[in-house]
């Protein structure tokens, strides 16, 4: 109930800024919209593989969100009040995650409903996607917190940015990262969101060869590290702010 109500409080708090809500949301839709006018021969741009990579881009906006949310709050010292609670550190963790979900399915809905518009055929996978990107989101909110633990808002909101753009051109959404040098395919393949987008790929698709173990292995990896990182430092900021 804690949690349930922090959460509440967090979505109150996103709302405050609409124009940024509404930027994330129309800003994939837009994306998404107008390379399918571009009639771009190439399959990445294909509905059922680039629908996925706007997802995925569209939750680079969801570590802003949640990297500005923590950042203000920490400004705010409302951290400070609350560290007097008997709530847990993971407790505001899983409720700023909670804070969140609304927001990623309305996007995943409207970014479907567009794809259905524009061709793409419907298919219980795309129920299936929608769940599995709820998992995939954990990564792009962990990273969030971490930042948002780590730096001021205007920082947090700045290197959060930089995710957009890493996002971008290491998940393969526009291009296929085979087609570029191998250092940088290397590098694609070490961080984790080339994994992000190959395992919605798969599932929308139902082509589970569409993802590798090393895909797999990496996205894990990364997501347990980052979500247990942002734990730890999110509890000593709190710890050493009440001092």
């Amino acid at each position: 109930m804690r949690t349930l109500n922090f959460a509440k409080r967090n979505i109150k708090e996103l709302i405050r800024d609409p124009l940024s809500l509404v930027f994330s949301i129309l800003l994939p839709l837009f994306l998404l919209f107008i390379f399918q006018q571009f009639h771009i021969p190439n399959e990445a741009y294909k509905l059922n593989y680039f629908t996925p990579g706007i997802i995925i881009f569209s939750f680079s906006f969801i570590t802003l969100f949640t990297a500005t949310l923590i950042a203000r709050d920490r400004t705010s010292s409302l951290l400070i009040r609350l560290g007097v609670s008997p709530m847990k550190s993971y407790e505001y963790i899983l409720g700023y995650m909670l804070s969140l979900i609304p927001m990623i399915l309305i996007q995943n809905v409207l970014l479907f409903g567009l794809a259905l518009l524009l061709g793409l055929e419907f298919s219980i996978n795309i129920i299936l996607t929608i769940f599995a990107s709820i998992v995939v989101s954990i990564l792009f909110i962990s990273i969030g917190i971490l930042f948002g633990s780590l730096f001021s808002e205007k920082a947090s909101s700045g290197i959060s940015s930089i995710i957009v753009q890493f996002v971008c051109f290491t998940s393969g959404m526009y291009f296929s990262i085979d087609l570029v040098g191998k250092g940088f395919t290397t590098v694609c393949h070490i961080l984790p969101f080339e994994g992000s987008l190959n395992i919605l790929k798969a599932v929308l698709n139902n082509d589970f060869s569409m993802v590798t173990t090393t895909n797999i292995v990496v996205f894990i990896l990364y997501t347990l590290a980052i979500l247990i990182l942002s734990i730890i430092i999110f509890n000593k900021k709190m710890t050493s702010d009440n001092r």
